[in-house]
């Protein structure tokens, strides 16, 4: 690798730190390509993705970025997941770090946040994004619903209440 491709390496290493909402570091030793693969679909599936750098050009893209404090986790063959989602890439990494004792998970950051590796595994408890819009459109939602019901519910009554008098004088 010439001196180019490495500035390049180190600017587009500098753009996923500063882009991403949450970056994973974990140890890959051991994982087959086929491993590898399914964790690379797993990432892209939520939006995510796993690059694999060299640790000197890593540290030095963290250089002057709010998560420099990432650069001690940088050593032995480790593996960058990441995801403009703050929860998505923890939650992938987790998930396949317990099915494959192979992908050892070291820490990371969020933002300016350094987080070890209790501090992913609680980031990946966290509801992703999708689900609290979720919940917040439902929370949204209830009400409506209810003042649909209250309000269709006398006009349900009356009918209820004028077919069984039908039924009575039919009688």
């Amino acid at each position: 690798m010439d001196r180019a491709q490495k500035e390049k390496v180190v600017e587009e290493l500098g753009q996923i730190f500063e882009s991403s909402g949450v970056v994973v570091v974990a140890h890959y030793e051991g994982l087959t390509v086929a491993e590898m693969q399914d964790l690379r679909a797993q990432m892209r599936e939520v939006g995510g993705s796993v690059r694999v750098a060299k640790n000197r050009l890593a540290k030095i893209a963290l250089q002057g970025k709010p998560c420099e404090s990432m650069a001690d986790l940088l050593t032995g063959m480790t593996v960058l997941a990441y995801s403009e989602d703050p929860v998505a890439a923890a939650k992938v990494v987790d998930g396949y770090a317990k099915k494959n004792d192979k992908l050892v998970i070291l820490g990371g950051t969020m933002g300016e946040t350094a987080l070890d590796q209790a501090g992913v595994k609680a980031v990946a408890a966290m509801p992703s994004r999708e689900e609290l819009i979720a919940s917040i459109v439902s929370c949204i939602g209830a009400p409506a619903s209810n003042i649909a019901g209250a309000i269709g519910a006398p006009a349900s009554n009356i009918a209820g209440i004028l077919s069984t008098l039908e039924e009575r004088e039919a009688a």
